[in-house]
């Protein structure tokens, strides 16, 4: 950490909880038999600081709650769910710095990897049909831009841009079938507003 850095960080704020809240997300799996509409929902805990100084380091956590894999998607029995991505963005007004991973059950080894102006989080794990998992904690770190807010958000506006992704086999007329699937949240406010000044 550089000392010009450092006393900036006495003056972020004191970091602000948002209550845990649902996110819902509008979901689409390509199938065989056509599409299926389907939809997930993620209760999920996020804080960051309420403001920051100009150049100031901004850690934002996003504690996603114990969930549940659905054992049916639409009319079909789900067998399973892997190849699990899930998007976040790096926010405006704001250099990345680092992300990690924390806790978390059922998911294999999870990562998380900046790609482009994104972090994805991958679980390495198939996630059985109505097995329970959790998603890590994950940890941002940023340097606040010169002015302006700093809104964190999940990833995703339509099913041609998804925040999440991942490969359901569900049974069709008694055979596995992979379905690959694509969902956004639905709605999608920001996680945190971190003002900048």
């Amino acid at each position: 950490m550089t000392a010009v850095v450092a006393p900036l960080l006495t003056l972020a704020g004191p970091a602000v909880a948002t209550p845990a809240a649902a996110v819902n997300f509008a979901c689409q799996a390509s199938s065989p038999l056509g599409p299926v509409d389907a939809t997930f929902s993620q209760d999920l805990t996020a804080t960051a600081p309420a403001t920051v100084a100009p150049g100031g380091e901004v850690t934002a956590v996003f504690d996603p709650a114990p969930n549940k894999v659905p054992d049916k998607v639409g009319n079909y029995t789900l067998r399973e769910i892997k190849n699990f991505l899930l998007t976040v963005p790096v926010p405006a007004n704001s250099t990345y710095v680092s992300a990690t991973l924390s806790g978390g059950s059922g998911v294999g080894t999870p990562t998380i990897t900046k790609v482009g102006d994104n972090l994805e989080v991958k679980l390495s794990a198939a996630l059985a049909g109505g097995a329970a998992f959790e998603i890590p904690t994950i940890t941002l770190k940023l340097t606040a831009g010169a002015s302006g807010t700093i809104e964190t958000k999940l990833g995703g506006s339509s099913f041609t841009n998804p925040g999440l992704t991942f490969t359901a086999t569900a049974v069709a007329l008694g055979f596995p079938v992979d379905a690959p699937t694509k969902c956004y949240p639905s709605p999608n406010p920001a996680l945190t507003t971190t003002t900048i000044g």
